[in-house]
């Protein structure tokens, strides 16, 4: 039954409860105190966790629980972490230099193109 859970692309709050080892309404307090915690509802209200969810969910558990991080601890160190990703992984200096590569290609395709294409 836990492989059966796994491959699913929803959980419910009771479900992510029990992987976690913590009450539903510390779930729901997490929600208020981590803004990148935003599980998606649906029409009834219920919410429903998806995996990205529910690895942050392991995540902040494991900070709090066995790293003893604060709550505004762990909040910053994941902000934190998020920060120096998202900004190794796509940096303005690479963006810029990938462009000035592309454009480079490309002047060098057209003369190329122009050298192979029959004069009128």
């Amino acid at each position: 039954m836990a492989e059966e859970k796994k491959g699913r692309a929803y959980h419910s709050i009771s479900e992510v409860s029990a992987m976690a080892g913590v009450e539903p309404h510390v779930l729901r307090y997490w929600e208020t105190q981590f803004k990148m915690l935003r599980p998606k509802k649906n029409r009834a209200g219920n919410r429903m966790y998806r995996p990205k969810d529910i690895a942050l969910i392991m995540t902040i558990r494991k900070m709090l629980y066995e790293q003893g991080y604060t709550i505004s601890g762990a909040r910053k160190k994941l902000l934190e972490d998020r920060r120096t990703s998202s900004s190794s992984s796509a940096s303005g200096g690479e963006k810029e230099g990938a462009t000035q590569l592309l454009r480079q290609v490309k002047k060098e395709l057209e003369e190329v193109l122009s050298m192979v294409r029959p004069k009128k």
